[in-house]
């Protein structure tokens, strides 16, 4: 996909934690080689995070230099992640570059920030923050009405009251009916047994996610 023109301004920066390829480790991509472009920045602190590194100002990168650098990593699909991607202005051109330029898209966000500026043809996939987070107040619920087919919904689990919060929202908004949903547990809070458990008991139709990364690489956070 390198040398496919683009349409973006190549003075538009972003502030980037990291660029690397890896295994996807979840969602309905979760096993396939990924580039993961970690854009540095959150609007949320939640309890359970495990990239708080992200948190910091990462190295201000134009659209072009991050197109260049996923270019060289010779990857189909391309996840913008971070921290929260979308509190940076210039996240929605990274969107439409990697669009153009025939990257397969997917973009992480925790669901706080509006998601109607991420181009049409990315694939969302939106967290939505449980209590145990400590920013179930945050949720844009608005969000969910800017969904369409193909796109995704997250949430992280750490605990029985997580669980429920998550059972009703589904069912409040029929959110299976219409998208893939995966239920992750809290690495060390929450046994993956406990979560299937649950899961089956109830009869949810949604995908147990744990994390394929993490168990690739234990104990190793950055770059995976």
């Amino acid at each position: 996909m390198a040398g496919i023109p683009y349409n973006t301004p190549v003075q538009e920066t972003l502030h980037v934690s990291e660029i690397f390829r890896s295994i996807q480790g979840e969602g309905t991509r979760a096993g396939w080689p990924c580039v993961l472009v970690r854009l540095a920045g959150c609007n949320l602190n939640c309890s359970w995070c495990d990239t708080g590194y992200a948190r910091a100002e990462g190295k201000p990168m134009s659209v072009a230099e991050v197109m260049e650098t996923v270019a060289g990593l010779q990857c189909k699909l391309v996840e913008v992640t971070g921290g929260e991607p979308l509190i940076q202005d210039a996240a929605p051109e990274l969107l439409r570059a990697l669009c153009d330029a025939g990257y397969e898209t997917l973009l992480e966000t925790n669901g706080s920030v509006d998601i109607s500026s991420a181009d049409p043809r990315t694939v969302k996939i939106l967290d939505i923050k449980c209590p145990a987070s400590g920013e179930s107040k945050s949720i844009h619920w608005e969000n969910l009405g800017q969904l369409i087919r193909g796109d995704e919904v997250k949430f992280v689990i750490a605990d029985r009251r997580d669980y429920d919060f998550a059972r009703t929202v589904c069912k409040e908004h029929d959110l299976p009916g219409q998208f893939a949903v995966t239920f992750s547990p809290v690495s060390e809070r929450l046994a993956a047994a406990e979560l299937a458990r649950w899961i089956l008991e109830d009869k949810l139709h949604v995908r147990l996610g744990l994390q394929l990364h993490k168990i690739i690489w234990p104990g190793q956070y950055r770059g995976v």
